[in-house]
C-alpha cells in the first residue's frame, strides 16, 4: 500500500519522533515522508523515502514563520513548497495520506495543506487521516479554534488517530467538541520507543560502571529549550550524587555556545553530547531520568522503566498535565522552578536515587496499565481502514 506522510517540525523534534514510531511499524508498505523543518539526522527504515521541502520554522516569538536559510524569501519558499507538495501527491498517488497535527495545529501551514487536502478529496481512492498527540495546548479563543478544527476534519479527513490512552488522557480533556466530529475516531495508545534487548547491561558495561553504581541521564529533547535544566543538573551533580555518573543529551538544536558551556561545566563523572540514536537504551541503563515533560521523552522513560524528574515547559499546560496524569501510573515526579537551585536539586536527586536503590537492580516494570503500543496500533488501524 502507498502511504504519504506529512510531518512539519518547527521547534523541537517531538512531532517527528512520534511520526517515526508509526513509520517503523509500516514495514511492508511503500511510504513517502514529507518533511519541511530544520534539518535533523534521521535513521529511516528501508521502506521509507524522504522528500524534503525548503525548510521553515517558527520565529523566536512564535508569531510567524521564517526561512531556515537566511538567503531565502519567505513568499518564494511558500509557493515552492505548495507546488512541490502537490507534485509529490500527484506522482506518488497514495492510498493513504497521513497528516501530523493539522488541523489541531500547524495553522500557519494551511497555505500548502489546504490545496493538498483538496487534491486528495478530488481523487477517489485516497483516504486521509489526521495524527494527533494526547494533549492540545490552550488557545486564546478556544471556541473559534475548535469550530475551525471540526469544520476541517469533517470536510477533508476520513479518520482521526489519537496517540493516547483514553483511560488516562482522553483528548476531550483539552478539546471540547469531540461530539461534533463526524469521522471515525480511534485511540492508538501512546507511541514510544522501547530499549533493545540487553540494553542496560550493554550501556553500563561500556561505561565500566561498578555493580550498584548509579547512572543519571539528563536530556532536553530537540534542544531548542531546556538549557537551564541541563545546567542546573550539572551543577547539582557536582554537589552530590556521590559515585554516580551523569550523561547529558542536549538535543541537536541547542546553540553552539550554550553546548560548549555545558561541556566546560561537566566534571570527570559527567559527559555532555548532542544526541543518541539509542536514547531508549540509555534510559534502560539509567537509575534516574531528568528532562522536560515532552511526549516522547516522558513515554520513553515509562517504557524503559526509568524513574523520571520532570521540569515542565512553562509556556502552556501540556507538559505539566501529562506528567500529573501519567504520574498516577508511573514514577514521574515534578520539578518546579525553585527546585533547580543546585543544592536543592542535588538533594532531590539523592532522594529519588535512594528510592531507586531500594527497588532492586535493573529497570522497573513499565507503567502499570498504560497502553504503550501506539506505533504498531496506528499502523494497523491505518492499513485496515484503507483496505
Amino acid at each position: 500500500m502507498k502511504i504519504l506522510v506529512y510531518c512539519q517540525h518547527v521547534l523541537g523534534i517531538g512531532h517527528l519522533a512520534r511520526t517515526m514510531g508509526i513509520l517503523a511499524a509500516l514495514q511492508g508498505h511503500e511510504v513517502v515522508l514529507v518533511l519541511g523543518g530544520p534539518d535533523v539526522a534521521l535513521r529511516l527504515p528501508a521502506h521509507v523515502r524522504v522528500v524534503r521541502l525548503p525548510a521553515l520554522r517558527m520565529d523566536a516569538s512564535f508569531s510567524g514563520l521564517r526561512a531556515v536559510a537566511a538567503d531565502r524569501d519567505l513568499a518564494g519558499i511558500r509557493e515552492e513548497r505548495k507546488t512541490r507538495l502537490l507534485e509529490v501527491f500527484a506522482r506518488f498517488r497514495p492510498r493513504v495520506l497521513l497528516i501530523e497535527l493539522f488541523p489541531f495545529g500547524r495553522n500557519s501551514f494551511r497555505f500548502e495543506l489546504e490545496p493538498l487536502l483538496e487534491a486528495a478529496r478530488q481523487r477517489s481512492g485516497c483516504r486521509v487521516a489526521c495524527s494527533v498527540r494526547d494533549i492540545l495546548v490552550e488557545r486564546d479563543n478556544r471556541e473559534k479554534f475548535e469550530q475551525r478544527v471540526v469544520r476541517r476534519l469533517n470536510r477533508w479527513f476520513d479518520l482521526l488517530l489519537i496517540h493516547s490512552d483514553p483511560d488516562l488522557v482522553p483528548l476531550d480533556m483539552t478539546f471540547g467538541r469531540m461530539g461534533d466530529i463526524r469521522i471515525p475516531v480511534r485511540y492508538t495508545g501512546f507511541i514510544c520507543r522501547r530499549p533493545g534487548p540487553g540494553a542496560r547491561a550493554r550501556i553500563r558495561g561500556r561505561l565500566a560502571l561498578e555493580p550498584g553504581q548509579r547512572l543519571v541521564v539528563a536530556s532536553a529533547g530537540g534542544g531548542s529549550v531546556g538549557h537551564r535544566l541541563l545546567a542546573a543538573t550539572l551543577a547539582a551533580h557536582r554537589r552530590a550524587t556521590a559515585g554516580a555518573r551523569l550523561q547529558v543529551f542536549t538535543g541537536p538544536y541547542l546553540e553552539e555556545p550554550l553546548f560548549t558551556g555545558l561541556q566546560r561545566q561537566a566534571g570527570a563523572t559527567a559527559r555532555v553530547e548532542r544526541f543518541s540514536d539509542h536514547f531508549p537504551d540509555w534510559l534502560a541503563a539509567a537509575d534516574l531520568s531528568i528532562s522536560m515533560g515532552g511526549y516522547n521523552t516522558t513515554l520513553d522513560a515509562i517504557a524503559a522503566g526509568c524513574p523520571a524528574l520532570i521540569h515542565p515547559f512553562a509556556q502552556n499546560r501540556e507538559q505539566r498535565l501529562r506528567a500529573r496524569l501519567l504520574g498516577t501510573r508511573a514514577p514521574l515526579f515534578l520539578l518546579e522552578d525553585h527546585d533547580l537551585e543546585p543544592a536543592r536539586l542535588a538533594r532531590i536527586m539523592e532522594e529519588r536515587l535512594a528510592e531507586r536503590d531500594g527497588a532492586g537492580p535493573g529497570p522497573q516494570a513499565p507503567g502499570a496499565g498504560i497502553r504503550l503500543d501506539g506505533g504498531p496500533a496506528a499502523a494497523r488501524i491505518l492499513t485496515r481502514e484503507a483496505a
